[in-house]
């Protein structure tokens, strides 16, 4: 499995971005998939999380009224909307991907096989 973020850019605080991961190769194994974000000297944190097959979804704890995932499984994609960017959102975003078949531990790395490049969102105060 291949991943492709895209979508990241600068933005004015307020503003709002749909970032996409894209999913190409043995699409058919991914059962869930996952944003991260990285951002300038920190570690890399979980954001959300969306079940393949079913559309489950988790959120991390802090931002969950400002972002949504959601995925389009005819194109292989998974969209993270994030409304209301303030400048702590700055970061780069990471999608993640993984075949196991296990609803847990979403949001530890090691829960995923499978990596993009990652996609930089400047939010600009």
């Amino acid at each position: 499995v291949q991943l492709q973020a895209s979508g990241g850019g600068l933005v004015q605080a307020g503003g709002s971005l749909r970032l996409a991961c894209a999913a190409s190769g043995r699409t058919r194994s991914i059962y869930k998939v996952a944003w991260f974000r990285q951002a300038p000297g920190k570690e890399r944190d979980f954001v959300a999380a969306i079940n393949w097959g079913g559309g489950d979804t988790e959120y991390a704890d802090s931002e969950k009224d400002r972002f949504t995932i959601y995925r389009d499984t005819a194109k292989n994609t998974v969209f993270l909307q994030i409304d209301s960017l303030k400048p702590d959102d700055t970061a780069v975003y990471y999608c993640a991907a993984d075949p196991r078949a296990v609803w847990s531990g979403l949001k530890k790395e090691l829960s995923y096989d499978y990596w993009g490049q990652g996609t930089l969102v400047t939010v600009s105060s």
